[in-house]
Formats: structure tokens, C-alpha cells, sequence
């Protein structure tokens, strides 16, 4: 403003032209922010933004509004008055200026405009208060843009409610999904929507057989359940087992799946719930337990005795091997609890063991594909010039009959 005089910026400010006068403005906001003069000339130049709050001219207000926009010493009061101005000026205050407080913004909220509401979610620093608040609503797309927000954390309780009020929407499922202070009941909620959904899907249903429709979805939820308790167990939330426990979703294929996985975390806490056992004895058991002592704290989970023997062999197989992380190591502790019960049984394998034997040919076969995977590139990178097929030259001819 010094750099330009008092009486040329007059001249400016009360020109016909609106582009002269929005120089004028932004002079002034400019001016008003940088003083460290006297008292008298600071409020001269207050007076000097509240007149141009009634100028006529959009471009005039729009400069006084991007002149103080950025500004934390902007005055409250002429934001607050450019926040209810047109939409190009109100938007771009809502979004950037920093003295608008949340009581402010809460105002704003209860307007309803959604346009408004969404600049808002790309306020530069966003409270968890207002984000609640515009949460709440009730717009998929503000649930989105309001998620998507990393550097905020939520209530627990809020994000259990925002599972169960959105878990049939696409959009807003997948933003609570990729959120990491998502609670683990949630996300598991959150899954099982998926699951409906994907075996809704008229492509899926009609490229999957139902039968293995049904156990590929199985698997992946049991794998999906696992995964999210071995790290809410990590993490020391006992809520997620407890929840799984009283709806009954703990079954002898879960605690299967989590061992052969390696997903001890998840398992210790399963058997500590289930048995009532501290946690701490339960990891002294895996680790070092007899199979009888093994026995008794199965025996208290409420698991049959078949499966209680099954368990404890599975054990002490993890014991030996890093199911964890090797994927050939599950396919041979797998292969090798199969062989043992055909041969302990003699082929009959009893009833009880129907679920956790047909768990583990399953098994078997996924971890079989998987370990299969690159073997043959491989030799063959090793061995490029080894024949694969030996010379049939001078053979008898065979043809496969007319279908």
C-alpha cells in the first residue's frame, strides 16, 4: 500500500471501472495484513475492506476475498460476511480461510448447500468435529471425500455406525476399507457385504459354478477374518474375538485356517477367550506344551476330541516349520496332517473330522497351485537346452476318435 499513494489508490477505489476498484481491493487486503503502522491508519484501512464488501461488482469482492484469503489475521467479520457472498467467492472462502472456526463452519453445515459442503471437505486442516458432522449427513459422495482424509482419525463407535449405515454401498465401502483405524468388526462386517455382493453379480454367478462359487467365498472370508485378527490381536483388541466368539463365527476350519497360516496371534486369542485362560500361559503352551497339556486347553475351547488331536499334531508340525511366511512349508505340513490321518484311520476317516479333513484336501489343493506357480519357467531357465519329451520318431501313430 505505501508503494502506492493514499490518494492514487482513492482515485482506484472509487473508479468506474470494476477492474480498477478490485486493484483497489486487493491493495487494501494486502495492506491491511502487512501493516505495522499506527492505530489510526490500520483502522482506516479496516473501514476501507468493509466498503468494498458492498460494491456491486463480483470481480471487486472476489479480489478483496483472494486478497485475505490465505491469511490467519484476516478479519473474522468480513470473512464470515464473503462466505455468504456468490458462489465462486463463498466456496473459495469455505475452502481456504483459516479463521473460519468450527462453530462457523458447523453454521455452514446445517445450510445444507452441497456445494458448499464439499469444498469443504478440502479445507487444508479439517477438525474430526466438522468431519463427523458432514459424515452425518447422509451423501455418499461427502462420506467419500470426507474418508479419503488420511491425516484425520475417527471414533471408533462412528466408524462401527458408518459400516453398518453404508456397508451396501460400493463407494463408501471400499473408502471405510482402505481407512487403517478402521476397527477390525467393522472391516469383517464390511467383507461380508462384499462377499454378498460379489456372488449377487449376475457375470459371477454365471462364470462360477454355485458349489465352487460358495467355497471360494468361504475361504476368502475365513482368510479375511484371520488376517483382520491377527492384527486386531496385535494390536491388543480383545473386542474383535469376543464379538466373533458370541455370534459363534470361531469354528474348527477358522482356527485351522489361522494356524496353517501361521496367524498365531489370532489363534493364541481365540483359544484364551475360549478357554479362559490368560494369554500369556496359552503362548507357553504353543510353544513348548505337552500334547496332553495341549489336549486339556482345546478340551476347554470346546472343540471334539478328534479335533482336539487334530489341533495338537498341527501344532506340533508349526513348531518345526515357518507357516508364517513359507508357502512350502504349509503345503507340506498340509500334505504330510493328510497322510497321517488316512493312515491312522486306515482310510475311514471318522465323522467328527468331515469338516477339517475336507478344510485340508481344500487346502492342499490352493497351496499345491500356488506353490506350482514359476516352478517350470524356472527349471527351464536353469535347463534350456534339456528335451522335455524324448524322440518318438518311428512310433505308432495314435489318433484320438471322432468326438
Amino acid at each position: 500500500m505505501r508503494m502506492v499513494a493514499y490518494q492514487r489508490y482513492v482515485q482506484l477505489s472509487q473508479s468506474a471501472d470494476s477492474e480498477e476498484r478490485g486493484q483497489a481491493a486487493h491493495l487494501a487486503a494486502l495492506a491491511y495484513l502487512d501493516h505495522r503502522g499506527p492505530a489510526d491508519e490500520q483502522a482506516a484501512l479496516y473501514a476501507a475492506l468493509i466498503n468494498f464488501l458492498d460494491d456491486a461488482s463480483v470481480r471487486v469482492r472476489a479480489a478483496l476475498a483472494y486478497g485475505l484469503l490465505h491469511s490467519g489475521h484476516a478479519p473474522r467479520p468480513i470473512m464470515l460476511s464473503l462466505a455468504q457472498d456468490a458462489p465462486v467467492i463463498s466456496r473459495a472462502v469455505v475452502q481456504y480461510s483459516p479463521v473460519l472456526l468450527d462453530a462457523d463452519l458447523m453454521g455452514i453445515i446445517r445450510s445444507g448447500d452441497p456445494d458448499m459442503l464439499a469444498v469443504m471437505t478440502m479445507r487444508p486442516t479439517l477438525s474430526v468435529r466438522v468431519a463427523l458432522a458432514l459424515l452425518r449427513v447422509g451423501s455418499p459422495d461427502l462420506c467419500v471425500r470426507v474418508l479419503a482424509r488420511t491425516d484425520l482419525s475417527y471414533p471408533t463407535d462412528d466408524l462401527m455406525v458408518l459400516a453398518e449405515q453404508w456397508g451396501e454401498d460400493a463407494r463408501v465401502r471400499g473408502a471405510l476399507l482402505k481407512r487403517k483405524d478402521l476397527p477390525g468388526l467393522a472391516r469383517l462386517y464390511l467383507v461380508e457385504r462384499v462377499r454378498e455382493a460379489l456372488s449377487s453379480i449376475r457375470i459371477v454367478k454365471g462364470a462360477v459354478h454355485p458349489r465352487r462359487l460358495a467355497r471360494l467365498m468361504r475361504d476368502a472370508c475365513d482368510a479375511a477374518a484371520a488376517t483382520i485378527g491377527e492384527r486386531e490381536a496385535g494390536r491388543g483388541r480383545g473386542a474383535y474375538i469376543a464379538a466373533m466368539a458370541d455370534a459363534g463365527q470361531i469354528n474348527s476350519r477358522l482356527m485351522l485356517h489361522a494356524l496353517v497360516h501361521g496367524q498365531v496371534l489370532f489363534f493364541a486369542d481365540c483359544l484364551a477367550h475360549l478357554s479362559a485362560t490368560p494369554r500369556a500361559k496359552i503362548f507357553t503352551l504353543l510353544d513348548n506344551g505337552s500334547r496332553s497339556a495341549l489336549n486339556a486347553v482345546f478340551a476347554k475351547s470346546g472343540f471334539s476330541p478328534a479335533l482336539r488331536n487334530l489341533l495338537a499334531r498341527l501344532v506340533f508340525h508349526a513348531r518345526a516349520a515357518d507357516l508364517a511366511d513359507d508357502l512350502a512349508a504349509r503345503h507340506f505340513v498340509v500334505s504330510l496332517l493328510i497322510e497321517e490321518l488316512i493312515a491312522e484311520h486306515g482310510g475311514d476317516i471318522p465323522p467328527a473330522l468331515d469338516e477339517a479333513f475336507a478344510y485340508l484336501n481344500e487346502q492342499n489343493i490352493v497351496l499345491a497351485r500356488a506353490a506350482a506357480r514359476g516352478v517350470m519357467p524356472a527349471f527351464a531357465a536353469e535347463a534350456p537346452e534339456v528335451e522335455m519329451v524324448p524322440d518318438l520318431g518311428g512310433g505308432e501313430t495314435l489318433a484320438l476318435p471322432a468326438a
